[in-house]
């Protein structure tokens, strides 16, 4: 399952890229006309706030994928093996629960914009939920990261192997 492999390790990147990519271009060539040719596209100052959506929580699942997010390791590497195991197991549990409410919470939020029809302001027919959907499947993707994490950290507790634990955001 080469592919499914692939996507594993790069989901996060291509819809950041493939977002990054398209609104940069939007501002752009949207910039570019307003002062060529004293126009601009009434969606060109929508779309690219929507598909920063998709960049925040893309970005925000491969943090937790890459053991980036915050956390106070600080104070962890002080602590015992078995502790800082447990340590991670909160961080897990925590992560669960929150992403659990918010995908809840944005769920209604995307099943009111479908139902109402909602547009982008400026467009005829790019629809609001679309973007919305950002949010609870970044979320999902971001329970799969946190299960896949904790996977690692038990078999490495399990062999007795050091955790990731990092005092310095640079990894250092």
């Amino acid at each position: 399952m080469p592919v499914i492999r692939w996507l594993d390790r790069n989901v996060e990147r291509v819809v950041i890229l493939v977002s990054y990519t398209v609104m940069a271009l939007i501002v752009f060539v949207e910039v570019i006309r307003r002062f060529t040719i004293n126009e601009q596209a009434p969606w060109s100052s929508t779309i690219p706030v929507y598909l920063f959506l998709w960049i925040v929580w893309a970005g925000c699942a491969y943090n937790v994928r890459i053991r980036t997010h915050l956390r106070f390791d600080e104070l962890r590497v002080r602590l015992p093996y078995t502790v800082q195991f447990l340590c991670l197991l909160l961080d897990a549990a925590l992560w669960i629960i929150f992403s659990a409410i918010v995908i809840y919470f944005t769920v209604h939020q995307v099943q009111l914009a479908r139902d109402n029809f909602a547009i982008v302001q400026g467009t005829d027919d790019v629809m609001q939920w679309w973007f919305y959907l950002a949010t609870p499947l970044a979320f999902s993707l971001l329970i799969v990261r946190v299960l896949q994490n904790v996977y690692e950290d038990v078999a490495k507790y399990r062999r007795g192997e050091s955790l990731d634990i990092q005092t310095s955001i640079l990894g250092d």
